[in-house]
């Protein structure tokens, strides 16, 4: 039994709808006639679906009423799907590449409204999921919305002919192409049965203010008011398309240059305007998806202004069609008069007086896809939209005044947005106009202005709507003396009041002044067109002020000390200033040479105290470390430390032989700084230190040279290196014996004069090298011995070049006996191991040849042979 009741709850629900499908609908009424007490409509409501969504709109469809002043439900209907069909575009223009599928689903519903009647009017409405998603000029990533479809029947506070209204109906074809970045006509026009005036403007499209916005397919509609679209990238309610697309006021028909490719939401409403009262306000909601196609068409806007400053022309045709080939520009006078001419796609023209001039475009002349258009160009420089605000407090009325100017013509007609998307009352056609906000916030109030000529302008400004105007107060309590006055301070913009008023001067402006004679808390009241705020502001009064400073206190001379009070005073001064940071502060910081007595002064108002603090300032403990020295690497050297106290100590103390003494022997590894701390009881705590530097040189790398040969005569250049003095011994031989690098001359052969030279650093610690020079009775030449053997026993283990007499060898090289290079080298001493490659070579003969430059500047040329014995 149960089973059958889940299945038969299951069958009587009705089919909802729940797809990202629908794309738009409108709705209107005819009047019937009054029965029973009540007016009777004929309603329709027609939505849009995209073609092959596999979708179906909703059957039966929920409607619900509403009284338009107080939002109380007054009737839910239930109506079936009457009717539905498809329309689309089948013959595409030639002329438009890349065509877009145009399509679309319609369903009809029809039914009937019964209302009492009513000073305030009702609302119809019907809420639907959901619309099509990722809306180009809606807020990227908002995902799934539902729409709400209103209509209005007006109420008969004025008369109650007003109730007996037809409602204006939307008749424009929705087969229309728009492609991206070009110029397009779309037609919103309506009828009106009742030859009421019809009024056209852009307005927001509503989501549904239940289910978070999703829509409710299978439930009432939630009551008014409607949240509008979350409209992002720029757009906006009134610019669903850009500030280059256009609504004609009086037609409906929308026109100028499209946006980028996309889906795009875009509402129409049309005001009823019956003997000069709006009595209701019908809308039309419609998803246009603009592609990414191209007409081949002389496309210009409907006007071309130049109402600002300027009287120069750039103008271009709105359609960038590949099958454009050709351009031909004229520019005329009111007279007809050709004043200007082009074949540039993009011409520029300056005018050079005012007026109306029709600038006409011409393409493809005489070819395929030939097109021509007027327009306009309004060269009326001055127009300025500008207006003042009264009034920003929520829920108060806000007035609008128009401040706008023309030079040249007469501002006829105003187009007010004051950006509260959702408020029936968002749009005004008067010229000062008013608007009551119901949230606080940010409003972008948009103002659009016509004046006789024809020129547009159009300014945007945010307000700031408010529930309290911002005090600012300069302090929040003060403290004076008692007969004294002082200054209240409060800023912000409106009217100011004070209270108590009592002993208070100016008690009606930002800035009284006020004399308490005991503690009074004053109360400030702002009043900004209506919105108040309040703050407050302590005096506190008193008949003297309190100080107490700091207990005397000793420091050691020359130290900074905090002077420290307890004081309930509005300004201080202290003596003698020059030994205090800031002489103006409760706190401030001395540094005390010598013992002196501060003064302190607290005052509030005419009312002071004074106090006095005395430092005792005893000088540190003398210490004198003695004087730096420099002394030899690993040398020791006694320190020679004095002082007037009466203990003291040296640091660091591991490379001292007693820290606790005044002389110690110090063997520091590296130079170093040690400090003598002295103390003594005479009441400075802290000890008084002086730092000498012992300054160790480092080891000296003494070095004469490597041992040489030279011949007799040949010059020989010492060159002794480690130190800043140097002397040699024996001196045989030698310029001179004190340089680091004398010229030795020989006469004789020798077997080898030992030379030592000793080396001297900064401090004259001395080290000492040696060199060892064999001088042979011969021509230049480079020794080579005739055998060598390499077993690493220490001895001939290398075959080396030996010069004697030679300024550079240039090459000495080593082949074996099928003329293979296994050794080469410029350096005189540098020998071969008799390996090739790291190997070992056998026992045997090699052929060397030695090229080289003697001392004289002449060639030397040599070859022998030697042999390799293993």
């Amino acid at each position: 039994m149960r089973k059958r009741i889940v299945i038969l709850l299951l069958l009587g629900w009705p089919i909802v709808a729940l797809a990202d499908h629908i794309t738009g609908g409108q709705m209107w009424y005819t009047y019937e006639g009054f029965a029973n007490g009540k007016h009777v409509y004929n309603v329709y409501l027609k939505m849009y679906m995209r073609c092959n969504s596999g979708r179906q709109f909703p059957n039966p469809l929920y409607v619900s009423v509403f009284n338009k002043t107080t939002n109380e439900r007054t009737d839910d209907i239930t109506t079936p799907l009457q009717r539905q069909e498809t329309i689309s575009i089948t013959d595409h223009n030639p002329c438009i590449t890349n065509p877009p599928e145009v399509c679309y689903v319609v369903g009809y519903y029809n039914f009937y409204v019964y209302v009492p009647p009513s000073d305030n009017g009702y609302y119809i409405a019907a809420q639907i999921n959901y619309r099509i998603d990722k809306i180009t000029n809606l807020v990227p990533g908002y995902g799934q919305i539902g729409a709400t479809y209103v209509a209005e029947i007006p109420g008969n506070s004025n008369t109650e002919e007003d109730m007996k209204n037809n409602s204006a109906q939307f008749t424009g074809s929705d087969l229309v192409v728009v492609c991206a970045r070009n110029s397009f006509n779309y037609s919103f026009a309506a009828k009106d049965p009742d030859g009421d005036e019809l009024r056209y403007s852009f307005c927001s499209a509503y989501i549904t203010n239940g289910g978070g916005g999703r829509g409710n397919d299978g439930a009432p509609a939630a009551p008014p008011p409607y949240p509008s679209v979350p409209y992002g990238n720029a757009y906006s309610g009134s610019t669903p398309l850009g500030d280059k697309v256009k609504i004609d006021p009086a037609t409906g028909l929308i026109t100028g240059q499209a946006p980028g490719e996309g889906k795009y939401v875009v509402t129409v409403c049309v005001q009823e305007v019956r003997s000069g009262r709006i009595i209701a306000t019908q809308r039309k909601d419609l998803q246009i998806n603009i592609t990414d196609c191209n007409i081949a068409a002389a496309s210009l806007l409907p006007d071309y202004e130049l109402c600002d400053t300027s009287k120069t022309l750039a103008i271009s045709n709105q359609s960038t069609s590949p099958l454009i080939s050709t351009y031909n520009w004229e520019f005329s006078n009111h007279n007809g008069q050709t004043i200007f001419t082009s074949t540039s796609p993009s011409p520029s023209y300056t005018f050079s007086d005012t007026g109306t001039y029709s600038i006409k475009l011409v393409i493809n002349r005489d070819g395929p896809c030939s097109d021509s258009t007027i327009a306009p160009a309004l060269v009326y420089p001055g127009l300025k939209p500008s207006f003042d605000v009264n009034g920003i407090c929520v829920s108060k009325t806000s007035s609008f005044t128009d401040a706008s100017t023309s030079v040249y013509g007469t501002i006829n007609a105003w187009s007010w947005n004051f950006g509260d998307n959702g408020s029936p009352d968002n749009n005004s056609y008067n010229q000062d106009a008013t608007h009551t906000y119901s949230t606080i916030g940010t409003k972008l109030v948009e103002l659009t202005i016509t004046d006789t000529k024809g020129c547009h302008s159009f300014l945007s400004t945010p307000i700031g709507i408010i529930d309290r105007p911002p005090i600012r107060i300069a302090f929040a309590d003060t403290l004076i003396c008692v007969s004294d006055k002082v200054p209240l301070s409060a800023s912000g913009n409106g009217i100011f009041s004070w209270s108590p008023s009592s002993n208070m001067i100016n008690g009606n402006t930002p800035n009284p002044t006020v004399s308490p004679a005991v503690t009074t808390t004053y109360y400030v009241q702002l009043n900004e067109d209506g919105c108040i705020n309040t703050d407050s502001v302590k005096v506190n009064v008193v008949d003297h002020v309190t100080l107490k400073a700091m207990n005397d206190t000793t420091i050691c001379s020359g130290d900074a000390i905090q002077l420290r009070l307890v004081s309930d005073g509005l300004h201080y001064s202290w003596t003698p200033a020059s030994q205090l940071n800031n002489a103006t502060v409760a706190n401030p910081v001395a540094t005390t040479p010598v013992t002196t007595s501060y003064q302190v002064t607290a005052v509030i108002g005419s009312c002071s105290a004074s106090d006095f603090i005395k430092v005792r300032a005893i000088p540190y403990p003398m210490a004198d470390a003695g004087a730096g020295k420099m002394i030899c690497y690993q040398a020791s050297v006694q320190l020679n430390g004095s002082t007037d106290g009466n203990s003291y100590s040296w640091s660091p103390p591991g490379s001292l032989d007693n820290a606790a003494i005044l002389n110690p022997v110090a063997t520091p590894p590296g130079t170093t700084a040690y400090i003598l701390s002295a103390f003594d009881t005479k009441g400075c705590p802290k000890p008084g230190t002086d730092t000498v530097v012992i300054t160790v040189l480092p080891d000296i790398n003494a070095f004469a040279g490597n041992d040489t040969s030279v011949v007799i005569g040949q010059p020989l250049q010492f060159k002794a290196t480690g130190g800043v003095s140097y002397s040699w011994f024996p001196s045989t031989g030698l310029s001179s014996y004190s340089i680091a690098d004398p010229v030795g001359v020989y006469n004789a052969p020798s077997a080898g004069i030992r030379y030592k030279v000793y080396v001297y650093n900064e401090a004259n610690c001395v080290d000492s090298a040696f060199i060892k020079v064999k001088v042979y009775a011969a021509r230049p030449t480079v020794f080579v011995p005739t055998a060598f053997t390499p077993n690493s026993d220490g001895r001939n283990d290398k075959l080396r070049p030996i010069a004697a007499g030679i300024k550079n060898i240039e090459y000495f090289n080593i082949y074996n006996r099928w003329g293979q290079l296994v050794f080469s080298t410029r350096v005189n001493g540098e020998g071969w191991d008799g390996t090739i490659s790291g190997q070992q070579q056998q026992t045997g003969t090699f052929v060397w040849v030695v090229k080289a430059t003697d001392y004289n500047g002449d060639a030397y040329f040599q070859k022998g042979i030697t042999t390799l014995i293993r």
